[in-house]
């Protein structure tokens, strides 16, 4: 074999694996399914080795399940529609399709370029309408079924661009283009019901296993449940304000109404107050903050009084009006009951703004002072200054409370939910057109199902400013009303780009087809995801969406899954220099850099090898160069041993009576393949490349001691093989070893595999196999310690007794030099692994 060169090697398996068709599967029942998945990826331009160790993951994965006989989907698509494409036409004047499609060519060589093995021919770009076209179909039937409508809601509006805006293009509450404060604007809009599988998506989660707790924890909390109460508060004057609250026995502490400023009494306060302008400015400053840092607490908590009260419903007192940037009016009611003898928050926000504090839960047997404590009573204990309900325990004066509030006429109880409807609407160009005309005889009309898809006009120009850029081709919006033949407008709005990747692992089972979705009987034979991974950022949109759609295509009658994902895993971030990588911070490491100077599989295997998957990784180019060198290594032992060991007609080891050194070795081998096995079965990447590389060691420790491979990095033969149990047991070795490198650098592994004589590829080989007798240990090395420090070591036959082990500790000549002259208390064996004397 020539000197390893991995640029020529992964070229020829690369073309050979694409002319074969390798990695293209379809259906068959006759062999296991494992349906491997990576969250595909957003078009931006070059993708850095970040953003590529997800996809090295899941092809690890993939390999391993081939050789094990699985029938694998292993697809790859592009999330290609979106804001970054806009912004760069706006920013670049090219057409957002033009810069899609130029990014997804060469994004797609990266990953050709790296090996993946992706079944191409199911390749899907959301861009294209013979994909969007089914966002439309999906749509049309969600509205039939109510799960799609129409309703006013706010968005944020730069009045300079006269435009909407994306949370992320507001920048410190001004617009990310000219910098002029936000404000915001009721539209129509349009919403998907997710709410209406709000307990079914947390009933779900039982079956989830095989998910990450963390992100299990995320989905709960977005979703929110909680069980509580609405209560209404009768503004002095007029109207009433509806709190709910999870703790309406703490309601007699309830000292003030905190509004969200985009509540429907805050303009109608305004307009009532002195200066009607300072108020609205007061508010329009709360709302140009980020609605996610607002509620959580990244923006300093800031409020202000409206100079209107509300009165107390159970204690009867008028308490004042404030609005608050901390309140959501996408959360409840839009208003709360601000209690700060018992809620941290109100707590904080009342000392602030010096609002009267009054504690009416407590611990038998415990004082507080109002006037001097320092931070919120969690509200456990009995009820105290609350009137009739004095004395009560908490629970019992919430369910009391809740109960006397409905007899009342004031309140009653319900179940809340965090989670909210999906606002779907984008004023945007580049994403899925909504399938809706309007008619002024007919009002609103869905565009028949035959006329799909509504397809998305070119736009020659972008300058980001004015209503939604559908709005401005006339050819788009002036239609027929498909009821009546009239006169007529097309919905200008486009579809949340979240819309395409909700379900597009359904698509993937069946890409072509022009009919419907996809096949039920398709998604029957493949769903559901088996192994899918990406970043845990997505754990509460994307996640949750797909889990949405999953089941509204389940009550279609369009497939029988209720989840879409068995098992995910969310990859650690890839850091240089201690950061993220990204092209801002120029800190970013582009794959095709790294394989020009040490191939392809030298780089998938040090990303394996540096951390396991869900970990983060800190690159370095001295770790890459010596995953090269390990690799190297292995060509010059396989180059050594090819012509000895290569071809069939070998007998196997079993079949010979082998020396210490060749049975060594055939235990190296075996307990090799047993760790390597387990551990990719539990995800652990990185722990097999270790032991791999310790079986190369192995390897060439004892060829340089039978003198017939290379020793360091000399390239000649130094000697010959003679004893035909050696070549077997070598021979059972090296191809043992490439067989469990090949999901891990698999150009390497298969110019490997042909030359040790094999014409088959080595997926057609399959996963080496263990005996679990040859694999176990003759002999081990047990440390024994003495008042729980390490005094010695003794080396027995696997399998030793307990009696037998406590006695070789116990006559270990380093051992008795500890215990000698002292009375032995205690001597316990530890499963056979540690021995512990305890001495007086």
């Amino acid at each position: 074999m020539p000197e390893y060169k991995p640029q020529t090697v992964e070229k020829k398996w690369r073309e050979r694996w694409q002319a074969s068709r390798a990695f293209e599967v379809t259906e068959d029942p006759s062999k296991p399914k494992f349906y491997c998945l990576e969250m595909f990826a957003y078009p931006s331009g070059h993708a850095h080795v970040g953003h590529v160790r997800n996809y090295m993951i899941g092809d690890v994965v993939a390999r391993v399940k081939r050789m094990r006989g699985f029938n694998v989907l292993h697809p790859f698509g592009w999330d290609a529609f979106g804001l970054p494409a806009e912004n760069a036409a706006i920013k670049n004047g090219t057409h957002p399709e033009t810069w899609t499609l130029e990014n997804i060519a060469h994004m797609k060589g990266q990953l050709q370029r790296l090996g993946i093995s992706y079944a191409w021919e199911r390749e899907i770009a959301t861009c294209l309408p013979d994909y969007y076209k089914w966002n439309q179909w999906l749509f049309l039937k969600m509205l039939e079924k109510g799960l799609a409508y129409r309703k006013r809601s706010s968005v944020n509006w730069c009045p300079s661009c006269n435009t909407v805006l994306a949370n992320e293009q507001v920048v410190d509450g001004g617009c990310w283009r000219c910098g002029t404060p936000v404000t915001t604007r009721d539209l129509e809009q349009w919403f998907f019901k997710i709410t209406h599988y709000a307990d079914d998506l947390l009933d779900g989660m039982r079956e989830l296993g095989e998910w990450p707790e963390k992100v299990l924890t995320m989905q709960r909390n977005w979703i929110g449940r909680s069980e509580g109460a609405r209560v209404r508060f009768k503004v002095e004057g007029g109207s009433e304000i509806e709190v709910f609250t999870t703790r309406i026995d703490t309601i007699y502490g309830a000292n003030f109404i905190v509004l969200a400023p985009e509540h429907r009494l805050v303009q109608e306060f305004a307009a009532a107050s002195s200066d009607p302008a300072a108020f609205r400015a007061k508010a329009a400053k709360f709302t140009s903050q980020d609605k996610s840092a607002r509620m959580t607490g990244e923006v300093e908590k800031e409020g202000f009084d409206t100079g209107r009260t509300a009165i107390n419903p159970f204690t009867g007192k008028p308490i004042p009006i404030w609005v608050a940037n901390f309140v959501l009016v996408d959360y409840g009611t839009g208003a709360v009951m601000g209690v700060p003898g018992h809620d941290e928050r109100d707590f904080e926000f009342a000392r602030k703004y010096d609002l009267p504090v009054t504690i009416v839960v407590a611990e038998e047997g415990t004082s507080r002072d109002a006037a001097t404590m320092t931070e919120a009573h969690a509200g456990e204990g009995n009820l105290v200054n609350s009137g009739e309900y004095d004395g009560l325990p908490w629970q019992e004066a919430n369910r009391r409370m809740t109960a006397d509030a409905r007899v009342r006429g004031i309140g009653e109880g319900t179940i809340q939910y965090r989670l909210k409807d999906w606002g779907i609407s984008r004023q945007r160009y580049w994403g899925t057109p909504i399938p809706v005309i309007y008619c002024e005889k007919c009002g609103m009309v869905p565009v028949p199902g035959d006329s799909l898809p509504v397809v998305l006009p070119k736009i020659k120009e972008f300058s980001g400013k004015g209503d939604s850029p559908l709005g401005q081709v006339p050819e788009f919006v002036n239609t027929t009303c498909p009821s009546c033949n009239g006169p007529a407008r097309r919905e200008t709005d486009t579809m949340d780009t979240f819309v395409d990747s909700s379900w597009y692992f359904f698509r993937f089972c069946d890409p072509k087809n022009d009919g419907l979705p996809f096949d039920p009987e398709k998604v029957g034979y493949w769903g559901p995801v088996d192994f899918y991974s990406g970043g845990v950022e997505h754990a509460i949109l994307h996640l949750i969406y797909s889990r949405f759609f999953t089941r509204v295509f389940r009550d279609l009658g369009m497939t029988h899954l209720s989840e879409p994902f068995s098992r995910l895993l969310t990859q650690g971030m890839v850091l240089r220099n201690g950061q993220v990588m990204s092209k801002s911070k120029g800190n970013v490491v582009d794959p095709d850099d790294m394989i020009q100077k040490f191939g392809a599989d030298a780089l998938r295997l040090y990303v394996m090898f540096v951390a396991p998957p869900e970990k983060e990784i800190e690159w370095s180019d001295a770790g890459l160069e010596g995953s090269w060198r390990f690799l190297a290594r292995v060509w010059r032992l396989a180059d050594s041993l090819a012509e000895t060991v290569g071809g069939e007609g070998i007998p196997a080891p079993s079949t010979f009576e082998l020396t210490d050194a060749e049975r060594a070795l055939r235990r190296k081998t075996h307990e090799t393949i047993k760790r390597v096995t387990a551990d990719l079965e539990k995800l652990h990447l990185n722990t097999p490349v270790s032991a791999m590389m310790e079986l190369v060691n192995e390897l060439y420790a004892f060829c340089s001691a039978s003198r017939c491979v290379p020793v360091g990095d000399e390239a000649e033969k130094v000697g010959a093989i003679e004893r035909p149990s050696t070549i077997s047991v070598l021979k059972e070795s090296i191809e043992a070893l490439v067989r469990m490198l090949s999901p891990f650098t698999p150009h390497l592994a298969e110019e490997l595999w042909e030359a040790l004589g094999h014409k088959g590829g080595i997926v057609e080989a399959g996963w080496p196999v263990y005996d679990e007798a040859v694999a176990k240990a003759e002999q081990i090395v047990v440390p024994v310690q003495v008042n729980g420090k390490v005094r010695g070591r003794v080396t027995v036959a696997a399998g030793t007794s307990e009696q037998d082990l406590r006695e070789a500790a116990l006559a270990d000549p380093q051992v008795r030099g500890h215990i000698e002259g002292k009375t032995i208390k205690k001597v316990v064996v530890a499963g056979g692994k540690l021995v512990s004397i305890v001495v007086a």
